[in-house]
């Protein structure tokens, strides 16, 4: 098997963490890999620990300030610093790579995507907003170039995996689970008084900030349904969604001989991230196994889309198509930014995307260029409303 040389955006958060120790467990079964480089926007304590233990050619730092502050220290003389939007598509772009783990946050994720794309990698992909907001030219853009996306989303990985050995006009229908969050089972009043400190603890998974703050509110679960319409090219009505709070079935496809495929496992992002660096063959782990003696029931309920908004505004985006799901994705990420730092309430969160979502005149055939301005003036509207 070849050498697997792997390039980690986003190498301090949860993702890119469980990333490293993905590829200490696949060294250590015999896998040959090498780290190339490795990105954090500010973490620079964690970033030099990463350094010394996987010794990359290049580390890019996104934060002005922690880049003077690394390239002032001792930590990174053996390594090549880099710094802003040019250095970080000429890293993406370069040849002594062949997979990328994007896990990056947000929008910011689309164009490194993009650019490793036209670059002929694979893309282990974490930022779901990528596929959101650009999910038509990246399906364009894999064809092109030759390249392949594969999701560490659980829930996607899950699906890809049922998949293998199918064909997809065979799918009847795509069953994406979700745990329902810190609030399962609470009223659209109810939602209104929960705190900061409450939507942070999710019961299954441990998670950053936003996307813990997006599981609460199911927008995860929203941009997922978006996410999987691109990576499966199937229709809106054939992705459905269901709550699972155990969060041991990660997916499900349906066949139209009514057969359900199921992939489970504990909670741990590490085997999607395996099967991504992996794919199509599997190999040997160290992760905890399941029990099922442990977990001797598993549950099911229909998502209450009247109390969790943000699920049915990624429906309605994904039927309306265009420039809307670019809209929607921008509003969501200033509205979760706003409720994180105390400045409206958690309900707020989907009635800021929804009124957006209202006044936008959308497109449907666009460019990068297009999608880039159309997010800026979205995340420049609200950030002057609500300053």
């Amino acid at each position: 098997m070849m050498k697997k040389r792997i390039g980690i955006l986003g190498s301090t958060g949860s993702i890119g963490v469980n990333s490293l120790v993905v590829i200490n467990n696949l060294i250590s079964n015999g896998i040959d890999c090498e780290v190339v480089f490795l990105s954090s926007n500010n973490n620079v304590a964690d970033l030099e620990k990463q350094v010394r233990e996987f010794k990359p050619k290049s580390v890019y730092i996104n934060n002005e300030n922690s880049f003077r502050k690394a390239s002032a220290g001792t930590g990174f003389k053996e390594t090549e610093l880099l710094n802003g939007d040019k250095d970080l598509i000429e890293l993406v772009r370069r040849d002594d790579y062949d997979i990328l783990i994007n896990s990056f946050v947000g929008f910011a994720g689309t164009v490194p995507t993009i650019e490793a794309i036209k670059a002929g990698k694979r893309i282990a992909l974490a930022n779901k907003e990528t596929l959101v907001v650009a999910g038509k030219l990246i399906n364009e853009l894999c064809e092109k170039y030759s390249s392949e996306v594969i999701p560490i989303d659980s829930e996607h990985s899950a699906i890809l995996q049922c998949l293998m050995g199918e064909k997809t006009e065979k799918i009847k229908k795509i069953i994406l689970t979700a745990s329902g969050g810190p609030f399962r089972g609470y009223s659209y009043n109810q939602l209104k008084d929960v705190t900061v400190q409450q939507a942070l603890k999710h019961p299954n998974w441990n998670m950053g900030s936003k996307i813990t703050i997006d599981s609460a509110t199911m927008m995860n679960k929203g941009l997922e349904i978006i996410e999987a319409k691109w990576l499966f090219k199937v229709e809106p009505a054939k992705i459905d969604v269901i709550i699972h709070p155990q969060s041991v079935i990660h997916s499900m496809v349906e066949f139209y001989d009514t057969s359900i495929k199921a992939q489970m496992g504990i909670p741990d992002m590490k085997v999607p991230i395996q099967f991504a660096l992996t794919y199509p063959e599997r190999n040997k782990a160290d992760f905890v196994p399941f029990d099922f003696v442990k977990t001797p029931r598993l549950d099911f309920e229909k998502v209450d889309m009247q109390s969790f908004r943000c699920l049915k505004l990624a429906y309605d985006v994904l039927n309306q198509g265009g420039t809307y799901p670019t809209v929607l994705n921008a509003a969501n990420e200033i509205a979760v930014e706003l409720f994180l730092n105390g400045k409206i309430r958690f309900t707020e969160i989907s009635e800021i995307s929804e009124g957006v979502l209202n006044s936008h005149k959308s497109i449907d055939e666009f460019t990068i260029d297009d999608l880039i301005g159309i997010d800026s003036a979205t995340r420049n509207k609200l950030k002057e409303k609500y300053k």
